[in-house]
Order: structure tokens, then sequence, then C-alpha cells
């Protein structure tokens, strides 16, 4: 009886190695390290906070001096508006921006990306820190802070989970459902009807983009989150839907069996989710996450769930997404007409 089951243990042991499931085994630990040293940072300039002051902004003497001598843990940018502040806050280049207060005298107001952020509490411990050396059990110096991002903690994650919906759906389920029909060759089959490529094609965008937007749709209604720019936020969903449905459908036609799509999805999908719902916990991540496909829908979704932005304003990544997309398909055209694995 032990040799049958060591025969049959030994057996799926091979079919591990055959679908690539070894290779996810080996991926996943490799990439969860990367990721960690991606966030634990280390260095002298890690430690900086960088602080953004109007440049017609006057300081008291105490602040001025201490932030001059800090030079080791505060990195200062004069800055010709307020726009400018905010702007270099939205793209990570500043962790604050300081005013004067105009309700009480010789104190400051910090503005911030996210209140309850790693950069918010650095700032906050650092001027603590050089009040306490420079005054003493003196009121503190920052006396309010203001956020862009508005809402809770739970309105803050929001948009992380719609991007995990959204690479979920794309990544892992509409690739296995491709390999699904090419491995019973059920493909082969619909192609011998009159369907042709173009409206099988047609037929996978529509499921996906539907499975997005119902499982987003869902996820709004559980959590009544309330919207101010409803249009763009559909028109965004849209084409992030059709992007990464579209990216999904040519994961699949790389790949033989089920098994395989899976693996390869979920290859892409995690370096497609951390580095940009972790953009703003790391410089290193915040430098790499532009780079991928995944950071141009993630954020257009922080600045309309977050900051009530318009799609007028990020023109660059719905187009970007758009045209991604329209290239999957042209790629899984071309593969369909080979009969790529079929």
């Amino acid at each position: 009886m032990m040799r049958n089951v060591f025969i049959l243990a030994f057996n799926d042991l091979a079919f591990a190695f055959k679908n690539k499931t070894f290779l996810l085994v080996l991926f996943i630990p490799l990439f969860v390290f990367v990721t960690l040293n991606f966030v634990d940072e280390t260095g002298e300039d890690t430690s900086k906070v960088r602080i953004g002051l109007l440049a017609q902004e006057t300081l008291t003497p105490e602040v001025s001096e201490s932030i001059n001598a800090a030079e080791t843990y505060i990195e200062l940018t004069r800055l010709t508006s307020s726009e400018e502040g905010v702007r270099l806050l939205q793209e990570r280049e500043l962790d604050g921006v300081i005013t004067s207060s105009e309700d009480a005298s010789g104190s400051l107001v910090l503005l911030v990306l996210k209140r309850d952020s790693i950069q918010t509490l650095a700032i906050m411990q650092t001027f603590a820190a050089l009040q306490k050396t420079a005054q003493g059990a003196a009121p503190d110096w920052i006396s309010g802070i203001d956020s862009l991002h508005q809402g809770g903690i739970q309105r803050e994650t929001l948009p992380t989970w719609v991007l995990m919906l959204v690479l979920l759906i794309g990544f892992v389920i509409l690739p296995a459902q491709v390999a699904e029909e090419k491995e019973k060759k059920l493909l082969l089959g619909l192609l011998q009807t009159p369907i042709n490529e173009v409206q099988w094609l047609l037929a996978k965008l529509i499921l996906g983009m539907t499975l997005i937007l119902t499982a987003v749709l869902f996820l709004h209604l559980l959590g009544k989150f309330g919207l101010v720019h409803l249009f763009d936020y559909m028109a965004l969903l849209l084409a992030g839907s059709f992007c990464f449905s579209a990216f999904g459908i040519f994961l699949g036609f790389l790949c033989r069996t089920q098994a395989s799509a899976r693996t390869l999805g979920v290859i892409f999908y995690l370096p497609h989710l951390l580095p940009s719902a972790m953009s703003d916990v790391s410089e290193k991540f915040t430098a790499v996450a532009p780079l991928l496909p995944s950071y141009q829908l993630y954020k257009p979704l922080q600045s309309i769930l977050l900051e009530s932005a318009s799609l007028a304003d990020m023109t660059f990544d719905w187009i970007y997404l758009i045209v991604l997309g329209s290239m999957m398909c042209l790629f899984s055209y071309v593969l369909m007409k080979k009969r790529w694995l079929m």
C-alpha cells in the first residue's frame, strides 16, 4: 500500500513541476524577500523629513534657527505657491508643507497627504524634539494638521481594495478561464462555427469588465462609500477594467493548461498589486510603482476617491490604460490566428 502512496505522491510532484506550481512556490518567498527590502529602509537619507515652506512665510526665530540647525533630519524646500506644495505632496516629493496658523500667533499648520501616515508621525516627532531642545515645555509649534486625503481609514484603503479586485479578476480569473477553453479544445470548436476571433475577444472583454464592475459596485454597496465625481470614477474604472481584462486574456493565451495560467497570473498579480498599494510606505516603492501599469490606475483612483480630483487632471493615465489594453487585444488576436498552444 505504501508503495502505491509513494508512486502517487511522486506522480503529483511531477505534475507540479510540469504545471509550474513549483515555480510559484519559489517565486512567492523570493517576492516577499524583495518587498521587505524595499520597505525596510535604512541609512541617513531615509531618516530625513522633507518639508515645504512658502517663500513668503516668516517663521519665529526659534523655529527658523532650529530647522536650519537640523539639516541632518529636515530637508527644507522653498515653495513659490501653495499649489506647488499640493502638487509636490501628491507626487510624493514632499512629506509635508508648513504654514503659519491664522488662529494662534507663532504656531504652524502642517499639510500632509495622509493624517495617519508614517511621514506625518516622523514630522511631528522631529518638530517635537526640536521644540523640546529649543524651548522646553512650551506650547506645540504645530497646532493643527490638515490632510489632502479626506475620510477615515476605511475610505483611505478603498483605492487599494478596488485595485485588488481589478487585478484579481484580470490576472487570476480570466487567464484560467481562457486556458481552460484552450485545454478542453472548446475554443477550437467555437472557431469552427460562424463565431470568429474578434467576436470571441469582445465577449471575453465584456465578461471581464462586467465581473470587475460588479465586484466594485458590491464593495461600494457594502461599505456605503459616497462619491463626488461619479462620472469620472466610472470612466476610469471602465478604462482600467478594459486594460486588465485584455491583459488577462493575453496571459491565458500564453499558457497551455489552467494550472500554468493560475501560476502565471499570480506571478503578475503580486508585483502589480503590492508596489502600487504600498507606494506611500517607501520611497523606493514610490520610484518603482510608476513603471507598472497598475499604478496608472491606482494613482487616479486615489485622486478621485480621496482628493475629489477629476478625470481631466489625469489624461495620461486613462489614455495609457486604453492604449495598453488595445495592444494586449492585438497580441491576443495574433496568438488566436496562430492557434497558439491549442
